[in-house]
C-alpha cells in the first residue's frame, strides 16, 4: 500500500473516484491507499476460502464476498476491502451499494508489506464495528491460521491453528482441515487436505 498525506480527501470523493478508478483504493480517515496485486498464494487461499464458505453457507442469507467488495467502518472512518468477508445482516444482502456495513467474519492475508498494518491499525478499526464477530489473519507462506474472537465478556480472544488442526470460525460455524486452506497453494505441504 501507499499513502499520499499531502492532502485530505472526503468520503463521498473517495466513493466517486473509486467508481471509475482502474485501481482499488482503501479509505482510512481522510487518507486514500492504493492497493497493490497479490501474488498467486494469496489469491488462492482466498480463493479456497470463498468456496468452502460458499458450499458452507449456501442454504443460509449470509452472503460470502471477495476482496472486490469494501467494508464500510463507520465510527473509524474507514472503507477497507478485506480478502474474504461474510455478512449475515439483510441491510447488506438487500443492498445495491459498493460496500457492507455489517461484516461478522473478516479474513486477511496477510503479505509482507501489509502484515504490521493488518494486525495493528486495521484490526483497531475493525474492533469499533458492532457486527464483527471474528478477524481472520492468515499466513500465505506456512500453515498458520489466526483467528481473533470477539468473547461474550467483550475481549478479543486469539486462537492460532497450524498443520494438522481444525480451524472454526465461530460466526459461521464453519469447522474443516486447515489443509483445505491451503489446497493448492505452491511450497505448501497439503496432501492430506480432506473437507
Amino acid at each position: 500500500m501507499t499513502i499520499n498525506k499531502s492532502f485530505y480527501i472526503s468520503r463521498e470523493d473517495y466513493l466517486e473516484g473509486e467508481r471509475t478508478s482502474p485501481i482499488k483504493h482503501e479509505y482510512r480517515r481522510g487518507q486514500v491507499y492504493a492497493m497493490v496485486g497479490a501474488k498467486k498464494p494469496h489469491v488462492i487461499i482466498a480463493g479456497n476460502l470463498v468456496t468452502l464458505f460458499n458450499n458452507h453457507l449456501n442454504d443460509t442469507p449470509c452472503l460470502v464476498l471477495n476482496s472486490d467488495i469494501k467494508v464500510r467502518i463507520e465510527s473509524a472512518d474507514c472503507y477497507y476491502y478485506p480478502d474474504v468477508v461474510v455478512t449475515c445482516d439483510e441491510r447488506d444482502t438487500d443492498s445495491t451499494e459498493d460496500f457492507i456495513l455489517y461484516p461478522i467474519l473478516v479474513i486477511e492475508v496477510l503479505s509482507p508489506s501489509t502484515a504490521a498494518f493488518d494486525r495493528g491499525e486495521k484490526f483497531a478499526d475493525y474492533q469499533t464495528s458492532p457486527s464483527l464477530q471474528e478477524y481472520v489473519l492468515i499466513h500465505q507462506s506456512q500453515m498458520s491460521v489466526e483467528c481473533f474472537r470477539l468473547s461474550n465478556s467483550g475481549d478479543w480472544v486469539s486462537q492460532i491453528y497450524r498443520q494438522g488442526d481444525e480451524v472454526y470460525f465461530a460466526s459461521i460455524d464453519f469447522r474443516g482441515d486447515i489443509a483445505c486452506i491451503y489446497r493448492k497453494v505452491p511450497g505448501i505441504q497439503n496432501s492430506d487436505a480432506r473437507i
